[in-house]
């Protein structure tokens, strides 16, 4: 019982030292983060951008659904996408990438608390003679046995451990905006090269056709000569034009082909095991409402926008981290211990041992490492935000060529009517 009584002693005295450090630990070093603004702009151009015509228009304020290709009513292209959904390789690393950037985070969060462990060691000793002077004091080989709990704790005084899991957070939400960007391309690449397939099945389809009147037009001139109604002038004009016509069809085929092939590689499968999938634009409605994200919400709305961002975090992160390091790092242990001659003495009240310390390491000089260090994370931060800026830019800059492209296609179709 008198034993058990000290364990216990002991491990509140071990208890005591870890929430002493933690209310030690009430600083953190370096900046504290906060989102970069968004620009203050109302609009994607100079322009009225939006679009309003009879077949389709532009809602304002409208977010982008998370399928948004079922917008285009093919049960063709939605089956596709759920196979390449399922079956891509480049999103499923994504995804592991993710779950180890997850895991990275929690054992950080896991190394801001006291460290537990419970050692044991046995072994066989004999000390010299020599070691005990000129009484030639002689102590028999022994062999020893301990067991018991070991603590330690770093009190973080300046901040480092939890500016590093603040990093590990930011990395984490960077790779789940990544996951985001590889699905949202994955699927635009899914129904750009299903539009190839669709565009060349049907240029095909009307290539027959110009290539059947070409040979009743050669046939029927053909004839004419025969009869003397038509010179061989005629019969070359309409056999160069068959020609031309059918030299047309390898192309076509191979722009098929490219397309189709690079959809089976999409939806995670060798060319040779899939089938060409036969997309028709007979098939496919052109989506009449087009939503548009406000300026002021883009940059909350599109995840490369928002990786961009998470990377800026995890960057002013780091600065904390470099600067935690100039500071002196202070460590807590305590262990109990129990150690005997024999195992069946070990857990007898006198075999009881324990030891508590506090360990300091302070950098006094490194050659201008870490200040080096820390300037450079510093830089580091400076580019970051830099390529946030860009990230931004080129983001207005796309949503304004989307605009303009619809529109102007809108203004074509109306005057080939």
């Amino acid at each position: 019982m008198r034993s058990w009584n000290n364990h216990r002693a002991r491990l509140a005295a071990i208890a005591a030292l870890a929430v002493v450090g933690a209310v030690l630990s009430a600083c953190t070093a370096g900046p504290d983060f906060s989102p970069p603004a968004a620009p203050a702009v109302t609009s994607y151009t100079a322009r009225d951008e939006g679009l309003h015509s009879a077949a389709q228009h532009t809602v304002a304020g409208r977010a982008v659904e998370a399928e948004w290709w079922r917008a285009f009513g093919s049960a063709p292209l939605d089956q596709l996408m759920e196979r390449a959904l399922a079956n891509n390789a480049t999103l499923a690393a994504a995804r592991a990438t993710l779950a180890a950037a997850r895991e990275q985070q929690r054992a950080a969060a896991g190394a801001l608390w006291p460290q537990l462990s419970l050692g044991g060691v046995t072994g066989r000793q004999k000390y010299g003679v020599s070691l005990f002077g000129p009484s030639h004091f002689v102590i028999p080989p022994f062999t020893y046995y301990t067991a018991g709990p070991q603590v330690s704790y770093a009190l973080d005084l300046a901040g480092g451990q939890r500016r590093g899991l603040e990093r590990r957070r930011a990395l984490a939400r960077f790779r789940s905006y990544e996951l985001r960007v590889a699905r949202l391309t994955l699927t635009g690449n899914v129904l750009a090269e299903a539009l190839g397939v669709a565009s060349a099945n049907a240029q095909l389809r009307v290539l027959g056709r110009i290539l059947a009147e070409d040979q009743r037009n050669l046939a029927f001139i053909e004839a004419a000569r025969a009869a003397d109604s038509a010179t061989l002038t005629d019969v070359v004009s309409a056999q160069s034009r068959l020609a031309q016509d059918a030299a047309r069809l390898p192309a076509l085929r191979q722009q098929r082909s490219i397309a189709g092939h690079a959809l089976a590689v999409l939806a995670g499968a060798p060319p040779a095991t899939r089938r060409m999938p036969g997309f028709s634009l007979k098939n496919w409605h052109l989506p009449a409402d087009l939503p548009l994200v406000l300026p002021s919400a883009l940059v909350h709305a599109r995840p490369d926008i928002l990786a961009a961002e998470a990377e800026v975090h995890a960057a002013s992160a780091a600065i904390g981290i470099a600067t935690a390091d100039l500071y002196p790092q202070i460590t807590l242990s305590a262990n109990t211990t129990q150690q005997a001659l024999s195992p069946g003495n070990l857990f007898n009240g006198g075999a009881n041992a324990w030891a508590m310390a506090a360990g300091l390491t302070a950098p006094l000089f490194n050659g201008g490492e870490l200040r080096a260090q820390r300037r450079a994370a510093v830089d580091l931060y400076r580019a970051s935000m830099a390529d946030y800026r860009q990230t931004v830019l080129e983001s207005f800059g796309q949503v304004a060529d989307v605009l303009r492209a619809l529109r102007h296609d809108n203004e074509r179709v109306g005057a080939e009517r």
